[in-house]
């Protein structure tokens, strides 16, 4: 299971972007977008509240606000890592199941995948929804389970960028491994125990297909 935002995609530009222009409504200027990358990873509307101190009026206009920018312009603001491509389609190729399981509007993920052209290698795609349910990381990755292996027969791997993965994994009784190249700080994938860090796409592919080797272990993404 793939984390979207800092796993396979550099969003920062236009998430950031659009937590400005959600901010700039309330009269709150950031003196640099780098400071909003804060808001990369969680649900939106517990950074609101976290970040902001809204209450949950405000926490829905800022949400309203977000999808204004994004929904047009900040989800192009965007790219896929170098590499990213080349591991999709070896592990496409070998067998492997893939899913996108993000904190992201599953409307926008399915965009962004159609966008980059990247659909084609994913079983299902997994996000959030507009009225606010399945927005933390272990209900998404519980509902794609739910999905593509409901009797859970098979093994899953959470593969992400930061401490909501490597929690979310562990909330839905699955292992995680996590990327350095994403906007979680190697401090923080070390704290929350990720089962492993990886700095390439090339070394989380061996480590894959080391796994996907051993008797009667299929890995299910």
């Amino acid at each position: 299971m793939f984390d979207l935002d800092g796993t396979l995609t550099d969003s920062q530009v236009g998430i950031t972007k659009a937590v400005d222009h959600a901010l700039r409504f309330f009269g709150i200027q950031a003196t640099d977008l780098d400071e909003l990358k804060k808001f990369i990873g969680p649900p939106l509307r517990d950074s609101f509240r976290q970040h902001c101190n809204f209450t949950e009026a405000e926490v829905e206009e800022a949400i309203s606000k977000f999808r204004e920018y994004f929904s047009d312009t900040g989800i192009y603001e965007n790219r896929l890592y170098d590499g990213a491509i080349e591991m999709l389609s070896r592990l496409k190729t070998e067998g492997v199941q893939m899913v996108v399981a993000t904190a992201k509007l599953t409307a926008y993920a399915e965009r962004i995948a159609e966008y980059f052209k990247i659909g084609q290698y994913f079983n299902l795609i997994v996000g959030s929804e507009l009225d606010g349910t399945r927005s933390r990381k272990g209900e998404v990755i519980h509902d794609a389970l739910n999905r593509i292996d409901p009797d859970r027969r098979k093994s899953a791997v959470m593969i992400g960028d930061s401490k909501y993965d490597i929690i979310g994994g562990r909330e839905a009784g699955i292992d995680s491994i996590s990327v350095s190249w994403g906007y979680g700080s190697r401090l923080e994938l070390e704290e929350a125990n990720a089962m492993r860090i990886v700095d390439s796409f090339s070394e989380l592919c061996d480590i894959i297909f080391c796994k996907t080797k051993q008797p009667q272990y299929v890995v299910n993404f």
